[in-house]
């Protein structure tokens, strides 16, 4: 990594946490050098030098040096470059708030949205439940406002943004409909989509959709071949995506 100049993101197509990044740097206008992580194959010498300590996408490199974790990386990226647009607000109470729903996103979405296709039954339910919840819970912070931080696009919507391509997939599974449980986010998801910077980073939900059952028939896969002993090469490289695509 040394010598390296510039910025350079590693990071994986489909992962919304690294198209947070994307997103937040096409925001500020940045250019940057983008390097596919093949997480089906492995992960490369370069990714696990660069984040030691998870060895996860994505990572910043900024003149080399690396910057792990999304929401980090966005926190870094204004503070880097502060002659650009600034995703946090410049009120103290405000950028809080950013941050911490900004934090709750990070902790509940994902990993709620993957309980809703992996369980059956009551934990199925039980996921559907607190999906709605949460949807609920940011309809009601993004108010009437046309973004999180008001009439401005910044930084809970660049973190929450990604999901929105995913929003078909947890309505298949879990059986409702974001625009009737959460209405306002629904109207927000449609106008982040219409920023060149959203569309430019995001897949087509249907393509989310088609990756979201590539891996369901990875875990099955991956349960039937242990329960019979059979060896597990190939599927244990899927199973930290299904985890967490960070």
């Amino acid at each position: 990594m040394a010598g390296e100049k510039g910025l350079v993101l590693l990071d994986f197509w489909v992962s919304p946490f690294g198209q947070r990044c994307r997103i937040a740097l096409a925001e500020k206008g940045l250019p940057y050098e983008y390097v596919e992580e093949n997480l089906m194959a492995g992960k490369s010498d370069r990714l696990l030098r660069s984040n030691p300590i998870h060895k996860k996408i994505p990572v910043l490199l900024h003149d080399g040096r690396p910057v792990n974790e999304s929401l980090i990386i966005l926190n870094y990226l204004d503070d880097a470059f502060p002659d650009t647009p600034s995703l946090l607000p410049s009120d103290p109470y405000q950028r809080a708030q950013a941050r911490f729903w900004a934090d709750y996103v990070d902790k509940k979405v994902y990993d709620c949205g993957t309980r809703l296709w992996k369980l059956k039954g009551e934990p199925h339910a039980q996921a559907r439940a607190d999906m709605v919840e949460i949807l609920k819970n940011l309809d009601g912070a993004l108010g009437d406002k046309a973004f999180f931080g008001g009439h401005a696009f910044g930084f809970v919507d660049a973190a929450f943004a990604p999901f929105t391509s995913w929003f078909h997939s947890y309505e298949k599974y879990g059986e409702f409909s974001v625009a009737e449980v959460a209405p306002k986010i629904a109207a927000w998801a449609k106008r982040c989509g219409e920023r060149e910077s959203v569309a430019k980073s995001l897949y087509s939900p249907d393509k989310i959709y088609e990756f979201i059952g590539v891996l369901i028939k990875v875990v099955v896969g991956f349960v039937l071949r242990r329960s019979l002993g059979l060896p597990l090469v190939g599927n244990l490289l899927w199973i930290p995506l299904v985890n967490r695509l960070s």
